[in-house]
């Protein structure tokens, strides 16, 4: 252009700002302070390579400062944008006496019901289990020993009538681990059942409890096999149909509450806004 100072530039040109230079020497130094401590744990050439580094950006990271810090100029554009919308009020919020699209599902099981569904059905559960172990000639305390054994891998090792004979110590175990898997699962049966509103036993009863017990029977046969081999799989899927069914009944029996999903982020968060209440409501009030 022409051989004027950046400062000369910006008499002459009211639309000229001046602004720090660009400069790279920060990373390149930074570079060189990298390579210096890389080099005591690899080479110290690696390290003089650094050191050289650091010291040619700190030279020229100080002549961009000192005596006079470098400037570039640059064009500033003065046009004003103009601002235009044509709506003549203010938008609002305003919630539809329907929803305009479906949100499914629509209604769903309060937790609660999830809570006696997994109480009830694991009551249930424990009656067929002690079925099994009189049927069995096992006794009635075979399958709670059973089930603590899968937490207690030393008391595999015992004898089929060690694991028949009751345990204090064993029983307080296997109760909360029984009640703590069943309002578990029933807590998952409230949340899926919604999921087949018209057939909610075949879900809970059948469905749920053969794909429970086919994950359960594969992961038991990798991390445990001893236990896996004691286990009646026939009585225990019987026992968690059992478990199922019960469930089932218990949470679809139970009324349901709407969701909130299909209602906006605002009202669902609490928020007071214009448009996000019933006109007529605010008369109600008011009167």
């Amino acid at each position: 252009m022409t051989s004027e100072s950046p400062h000369e530039v910006r008499k002459h040109d009211a639309d000229i700002v001046m602004i720090p230079a660009q400069t790279a020497w920060p990373i390149v130094l930074a570079f060189g302070i990298t390579l210096v401590f890389a080099g005591m744990l690899t080479s110290g050439a690696v390290s003089v390579l650094g050191a050289i580094l650091a010291v040619a950006a700190a030279i020229g990271w100080f002549r961009d400062v000192l005596p006079h810090e470098a400037h570039e100029p640059v064009r500033v554009d003065r046009a004003v944008a103009e601002f235009a919308s044509l709506r003549r009020e203010v938008a609002r919020s305003e919630i539809g006496a329907e929803a305009r699209r479906a949100w499914l599902p629509v209604e769903i099981h309060p937790i609660s019901a999830g809570i006696k569904g997994g109480l009830a059905g694991s009551v249930v559960m424990a009656a067929l289990a002690m079925l099994y172990g009189i049927f069995s000639g096992n006794g009635i305390w075979y399958p709670i020993n059973l089930l603590a054994a899968g937490f207690m891998p030393a008391s595999m090792a015992e004898s089929t009538t060690e694991l028949a004979a009751f345990h204090f110590k064993v029983f307080l175990i296997a109760i909360p681990i029984h009640l703590i898997t069943s309002l578990l699962v029933g807590l998952l049966y409230g949340a899926m059942l919604p999921m087949l509103p018209r057939r909610p036993i075949l879900l809970g009863g059948f469905i749920a409890p053969l794909l429970w017990t086919g994950l359960i029977y594969g992961i038991l046969g990798i991390v445990n096999p001893v236990l896996n081999q004691r286990i009646h799989w026939g009585w225990f899927v019987v026992s968690q149909m059992g478990f199922g069914i019960v469930a089932g009944m218990v949470v679809s029996r139970t009324q349901k509450i709407r969701t909130w999903q299909g209602m906006p982020l605002g009202l669902r968060a609490g928020m007071e806004s214009p448009g996000m209440m019933d006109e007529r409501h605010k008369e109600d009030d008011a009167s």
